[in-house]
């Protein structure tokens, strides 16, 4: 299968970048960010060759050279090169369903990206990964050798990329086979006491009506602009906080007490999800899913 990138001009990146500044501002967002992605704009939109080729030659560090481009801008500048999208922009826009996250890996189209949903109930690319070399995957309808190994390739890439391979993530895919190697320094991440912060303060705000809402794509039939977003800025970390709009969330009605947080800092992005915790020592505590021990240790909390 052909895995290489869609070609994208500097113009249609430029549109995609002011697309970004739109929904930020309508979403109430840090004003300095705003206007990093409208000036991102009018870079590359003005510079002379093809900023996709210097993205793919270059990497992070040629884009991160160009004036104005920070290592937050090149990030998102990276990811349009290497696939024509920007998920950030799904997420700003609700349209970033675990079907269109999973279309934005090259190979991967809707079919398809519905089938893997479905089959194995799974939302993220780092589940998408694991599934990838613990055999799931290619128990999916649709995935010969050759396009598994694409796509393994192709993910590797794009989180490594995003700077998203924590640890645990590795370790996940030692244990379904892969071989790789567990990175030494870990990746900078926010504090679990400013996680839960966050938490608190996207559903105190969405509970008093007080955020802007959008129209997710997906649990949506009515079109209603019924999801809260919150944006923040602190400690250096930009946030992004929503509901959970998973299928599986829908099922267990439990919508609103999962949040979902992404957050990014100096080329560092990630998501973690909130959810209240039903049994153990933190029963009826509000906690951070795979940090339940930094969640534990946090004291003073008010859940």
């Amino acid at each position: 299968m052909d895995s290489g990138p869609p070609v994208v001009s500097n113009e249609q990146i430029a549109a995609l970048l002011e697309r970004v500044a739109e929904r930020l501002e309508a979403q109430h967002a840090n004003i300095y960010r705003i206007d990093a992605y409208r000036a991102g704009a009018a870079v590359v939109r003005a510079h002379p060759s093809s900023i996709q080729d210097l993205a793919l030659t270059e990497g992070r560090e040629g884009l991160d050279a160009l004036p104005q481009i920070g290592t937050s801008l090149s990030g998102s500048i990276d990811e349009i090169a290497h696939t024509g999208r920007l998920r950030m922009l799904g997420r700003l826009e609700g349209t970033l369903s675990a079907v269109e996250l999973f279309k934005t890996v090259p190979g991967i189209g809707e079919e398809l990206a519905e089938r893997i949903h479905r089959e194995l109930e799974i939302d993220t690319l780092e589940a998408l990964e694991v599934a990838a070399h613990d055999g799931r995957l290619d128990a999916v309808a649709g995935f010969g050798p050759r396009r598994l190994e694409a796509v393994r390739d192709i993910l590797a890439t794009m989180l490594t990329r995003s700077a998203r391979g924590r640890a645990r993530r590795f370790e996940e895919l030692q244990e379904a086979g892969a071989k790789v190697a567990v990175p030494t320094i870990s990746e900078a991440k926010p504090e679990v006491g400013l996680l839960l912060e966050i938490d608190r303060d996207y559903r105190q705000r969405a509970e008093a009506g007080e955020l802007p809402r959008i129209a997710p794509q997906r649990n949506n039939p009515d079109g209603a602009a019924w999801l809260p977003i919150l944006h923040r800025h602190d400690a250096g970390w930009h946030f992004t906080a929503l509901y959970s709009n998973t299928d599986r969330a829908h099922e267990l009605g439990r919508v609103r007490d999962w949040v979902v947080i992404y957050f990014e800092r100096d080329g560092h992005e990630g998501q973690c999800t909130v959810v209240t915790e039903y049994q153990g020592p933190l029963t009826g505590k509000r906690v951070v899913r795979g940090r339940e021990e930094e969640t534990l240790a946090v004291d003073g909390r008010e859940n």
